[in-house]
């Protein structure tokens, strides 16, 4: 054999398998690359947008805590204004009853300052009656004597 058509064979033979390998391999190996690079490149710009997102609900949710901080320090404003409030109404309430019991004794007082004059004067009238019964030496009848009796008690 010869050495030129030996050449020349293996040369058509590269030839068929760069002609085969580029029109079925490389195809099938070209669009799984494409395809590979293509999910990387989705891949990189979902993580981008997933990073923006992250950012922006991170801004959210710091405002939602600010605002939520905002609130309880308002409710605790509120709570501490209604319980001052519900003290100073206590005291007010606590106050008053006071005063009113103050003033049921004061009536108490009165009533029986009232009763024991009456009292009082009853038993000095009786007094009076017996200290002139006895210096006149004789009885003296009350039912008689009722205005006299009278007029002394309130003499007295």
């Amino acid at each position: 054999m010869n050495i030129n058509m030996t050449l020349l064979l293996q040369a058509i033979g590269f030839g068929i398998f760069i002609f085969f390998t580029y029109k079925f391999v490389l195809p099938p190996l070209a669009n799984a690359i494409e395809g590979r690079r293509r999910q990387i490149a989705d891949g990189l710009a979902e993580a981008e947008k997933g990073k923006a997102s992250l950012a922006t609900a991170q801004t959210e949710v710091d405002k939602i805590v600010a605002e939520a901080k905002a609130k309880a320090s308002e409710i605790v404003a509120l709570a501490e204004k209604q319980r001052t409030a519900t003290i100073d109404a206590s005291k007010g309430e606590a106050k008053a009853a006071g005063e009113r019991e103050k003033q049921m004794a004061a009536d108490e007082i009165a009533q029986l300052s009232v009763k024991a004059k009456a009292e009082l004067r009853d038993r000095v009238a009786d007094l009076a009656v017996a200290g002139a019964e006895r210096i006149l030496k004789r009885e003296i009848n009350p039912q008689v004597h009722s205005d006299l009796l009278g007029q002394l008690k309130a003499e007295l």
